[in-house]
């Protein structure tokens, strides 16, 4: 605590000593006592000790909220009540009613000069800033209802300014430090437009609401602390949905605020990051706009969109999370001359904010020095996709992939195509942003493809491959967790899906994708055109992706056409072929598989007429017959495995093709 506020508390304790002389003095003056000369010296006193810079917290008080002489001295005799256990009985006497050891306005009206009869009013400071509190019995005359000052002016008046208890249940911490680390030039842009917009008031002098837009949270909150810290205002957090739907207790909350903000240099930010923007009806009002509405100070709103009916006075600002060459100097930053070459291909496939990727580097070089090593590139790669990867597991379905390069077998053209991808993902940054590409583009940055084929070609495989090669997570999209029957409800799934995978560590794959992405219908009910909105919204979302999105089906025709422009590759996965049969069976059994010493018959097995889907369900079958038997996988057993898949398919089975084993002539 600096000398210069304990000088001033030594000083305000010596006010309220000289106003409690005078206090009682003015009481028993009332009771017929004669203290004229006592209450001339007291008066002079008073005036003497009130004379300090800065001055007493009373006079602070009545300045801040506008108080007549008369509600200053109501003010300090039901304060007193606190400060000086004589004031009570005082106030008996004064009343002539030893039941009545309390103030009232009645006396207050009858002890002090000036008295004003509005000083009852609702509107008027005492009541309207809740400075005082009224107990009224129900038969009881509002002049004689007992007078308690509140417990948050009591302190205050005593030097003592903090927060007021009853607003702390509803407010959280922040999801980020509140000493934040420089912000990169584009939130430092969003700074100043959010400080000049509080500092430009509106005619009335009222602030505006700054309502800072955005998928992120952590950079809009980022963004709110630097602002708040700027204008020399401590900022505190309320989560929307903590606001009450009671209007009584929501008006209490916020005119409670309200009167905070001129006791403190205080700012609040409204999280309202997960709040449906859905308007209410004509006749309703939300408890965020009621709140705002109904209080003043300097309010930040945090939301992925406009939030409508914030009054006249709500500002907007963007904000985004740093920009891939912003975000390449903080890797740069954090990981210093550790990890020279990871900070371009880090920002080029991983989309963070700035709070993120320090915790991110500071992690694996912890970790590292733990283990007394050196940190990896693929140690921080691996940490970034933890970090991208929790808000997914609600809507989708993650996969491990397993399968590599070696693992499916695909014909040369194919395979060249999903190299492309592979290197259109890795190069993101290159063409984007070095290149200038970004700057001319809006939407497009996004790689999408479309998997074409039967059942069992291999699309599911060929993902797991592209996974695999870029070590993304990838995620199957669970469209029962999607889609709703719900009006809007689809659209907010695909958004909060979208949005999770902007981040850049994730691979959708939207497998059977006809279901989710089919064609536009003519309009014949409601039902027709809420089903067309989705699928619009679809189109949109898809071509502002910036990720990679792989669509999977195996009816091509069933998909709307619009999505064509959008895909930047098409691959149709064709019924593998005889020599691609073989090729399949030679790899489908592990290595550690007993096999027959003279091996299985390929030439054989390629002649089955199976994708290679229905080839893993035969293998894997045999295996679980092997394994009853105690001893190898054998023809035998894949033959009679692959009559159970024909029958499950219901297509002809061959006999002669099915039959083992072969002689020479190829008859058994």
């Amino acid at each position: 605590m600096s000398n210069s506020l304990v000088q001033w508390q030594a000083a305000n304790d010596r006010y309220l000593v000289a106003a409690m002389t005078w206090l009682r003095l003015r009481l028993a003056q009332v009771t017929g006592d004669d203290q004229q000369q006592a209450l001339a010296a007291a008066q002079s006193a008073l005036r003497a000790a009130a004379d300090i810079d800065p001055p007493p917290a009373l006079h602070i008080l009545a300045q801040q909220f506008q108080l007549s002489r008369f509600e200053q001295e109501v003010l300090l005799l039901c304060a007193g009540m606190e400060f000086d256990t004589r004031i009570a009985a005082l106030c008996a006497r004064a009343q002539d009613d030893p039941q009545r050891p309390y103030p009232t306005f009645a006396l207050a009206l009858a002890l002090f000069d000036d008295p004003a009869w509005d000083i009852i009013s609702p509107e008027r400071p005492l009541r309207f800033w809740r400075l005082i509190e009224i107990n009224q019995p129900a038969a009881q005359p509002l002049t004689n209802s007992s007078l308690r000052a509140d417990e948050r002016i009591v302190n205050f008046i005593k030097g003592l300014n903090y927060l007021d208890d009853r607003l702390i249940p509803y407010l959280v911490s922040f999801d980020v430090p509140h000493s934040p680390p420089l912000l990169p030039p584009s939130q430092e842009k969003a700074v100043n437009l959010a400080v000049g917009y509080l500092q430009n008031r509106s005619l009335n002098g009222t602030p505006p609401i700054v309502q800072l837009l955005g998928s992120d949270s952590l950079s809009k909150q980022l963004v709110a602390q630097k602002a708040a810290t700027t204008l020399d205002q401590h900022i505190y957090r309320l989560p929307a949905g903590l606001l009450p739907e009671d209007v009584t207790r929501l008006e209490t909350i916020a005119r409670l605020w309200q009167r905070e903000s001129i006791l403190l240099p205080i700012a609040l930010y409204l999280d309202a990051q997960e709040m449906s923007t859905d308007q209410p009806a004509v006749d309703q009002i939300s408890p965020l706009q009621r709140f705002v509405t109904q209080s003043q100070g300097f309010f930040f709103l945090g939301a992925r969109e406009i939030q409508a009916g914030l009054g006249a006075t709500a500002a907007v600002v963007e904000v985004q999370k740093p920009t891939p060459g912003e975000q390449q100097r903080i890797w740069c930053e954090v990981l210093g001359e550790v990890l020279p070459d990871s900070p371009s291909r880090l920002a080029s496939q991983f989309n963070l904010n700035a709070v993120t990727i320090r915790q991110v580097a500071t992690q694996t070089l912890h970790e590292a020095a733990q283990a007394a090593g050196t940190p990896t590139h693929q140690a921080i790669w691996d940490v970034c996709l933890v970090n991208t990867r929790p808000r997914l597991d609600l809507l989708a379905q993650r996969i491990e992939p397993k399968a590599t390069w070696a693992d499916i077998v695909l014909t040369d053209e194919i395979t060249g195509v999903l190299q492309q991808i592979a290197a259109q993902i890795r190069h993101r940054h290159t063409v984007y942003d070095e290149w200038g590409f970004r700057a001319k583009m809006s939407r497009g940055l996004g790689i999408s493809a479309l998997f074409a084929g039967e059942s069992g070609t291999g699309k599911t495989m060929a993902a797991e491959v592209l996974a695999n090669e870029l070590r993304l997570n990838l995620y199957r999209i669970d469209l029962s967790a999607v889609v709703s029957k719900y009006i809007g409800e689809t659209e907010k799934n695909l958004r909060r899906l979208f949005d999770a995978a902007e981040d850049g560590g994730a691979i959708l794959f939207f497998d059977e994708a006809d279901a989710l992405f089919g064609k536009r219908s003519e309009v014949k009910d409601s039902h027709d055109r809420y089903a067309n909105i989705e699928v619009n919204y679809l189109l949109q979302r898809m071509e502002s992706y910036s990720g990679l999105a792989i669509l999977a089906t195996n009816m091509r025709s069933a998909l709307d056409q619009a999505f064509t422009r959008r895909l930047r590759f098409i691959i149709n996965f064709a019924f593998p072929n005889r020599e691609q049969r073989k090729a399949i069976w030679q790899r489908i059994f592990p290595a550690e598989a007993r096999l027959p010493a003279e091996g299985l018959d390929y030439e054989h097995l390629a002649r089955l007429n199976l994708t290679g889907g229905n080839i893993q369900n035969v293998a894997m079958s045999a295996a679980f017959m092997a394994a009853e038997n105690n001893g190898p996988v054998t023809m035998p057993m894949l033959m009679n495995a692959a009559r159970t898949e024909f029958r499950k398919m219901e297509r002809p089975i061959r006999e002669a093709e099915l039959r083992w084993p072969v002689t020479k002539s190829g008859k058994t």
